[in-house]
């Protein structure tokens, strides 16, 4: 268990570093598409937020053949309701680059997918073009979220603030809340998954928040069972990115017997 703990605390110092050396590229000229209107219009059971990823400090690489645009378009035929794009280099492979291209050449709303601890981070997911960020409550504290919270909202972007317990998302609902909150089933601290976070978190989920349930979703069992918990939308990446076509994998997600080549 500790292993994960040093592994989580050594992202966050990586982060500080690239934050003390980043330099803010110039804005880049996207349509922003709304991440939170994106979810809660959906036409499946559940909204979709479909993840480019290609590796991972739990599971390694996980797609070798990794082409970020050719994956966002085959999740977009597939009609994923949103895509969140992996831009950490040095522990999940991304790139801020391949969120960019991504906004470039598909429709769909993009969160970027990335450990936000700083001022600089939010200014400069908005230049590359996301349309949400990722605010992960087990790093951040509250008051520090709800200032980078309010930074997106001024700059344009839908915040994913996602939690793993029910002692933070307590601790955040004292200052703020936020439109969107996603669980995170799998626990930051051991790395380990299981769906039944989602259910034992829901009955703390403010009304007005749109649920989402994140990790752990390989089946459509799965989704079934988020959405009798309350789950209104689902993230998923490492099921639908394991496999050769993401626009099939999609619909075999969601059971449509779609033949999609």
């Amino acid at each position: 268990m500790k292993r994960w703990l040093i592994v989580l605390n050594k992202i966050i110092e990586t982060k500080k570093q690239e934050v003390a050396n980043l330099v803010l590229p110039d804005p880049v000229q996207v349509e922003k598409v709304s991440f939170l209107e994106a979810l809660a219009n959906s036409n499946r059971m559940l909204s979709l937020i479909a993840e480019v990823k290609k590796a991972s400090p739990s599971k390694g690489l996980i797609q070798r053949n990794f082409n970020p645009v050719t994956i966002a378009k085959a999740y977009e035929a597939g009609k994923a309701d949103a895509l969140s794009v992996l831009t950490d280099e040095q522990y999940f492979m991304g790139h801020r680059a391949y969120l960019t291209e991504i906004k470039q050449n598909v429709n769909l709303p993009v969160l970027r997918k990335d450990f936000i601890i700083d001022e600089l981070q939010v200014e400069e997911s908005a230049r590359i073009g996301a349309d949400a960020i990722l605010l992960i409550g087990e790093v951040l504290e509250p008051v520090h979220l709800k200032e980078l919270y309010e930074q997106a909202g001024e700059l344009g972007l839908d915040c994913l603030v996602e939690v793993h317990s029910a002692e933070t998302l307590e601790q955040i609902l004292r200052v703020l809340t936020p439109q969107i909150i996603g669980v995170n089933n799998r626990n930051l601290r051991t790395f380990e998954t299981s769906i039944t976070q989602t259910k034992d978190i829901a009955p703390l989920i403010p009304k007005d928040s749109l649920f989402v349930s994140e990790s752990g979703i390989y089946e459509y069992k799965d989704l079934t069972y988020v959405k009798e918990a309350g789950a209104k939308a689902v993230l998923v990446g490492e099921s639908l990115m394991k496999q050769d076509n993401q626009q099939a994998a999609i619909g075999n997600l969601f059971g449509e017997t779609s033949h999609a080549h």
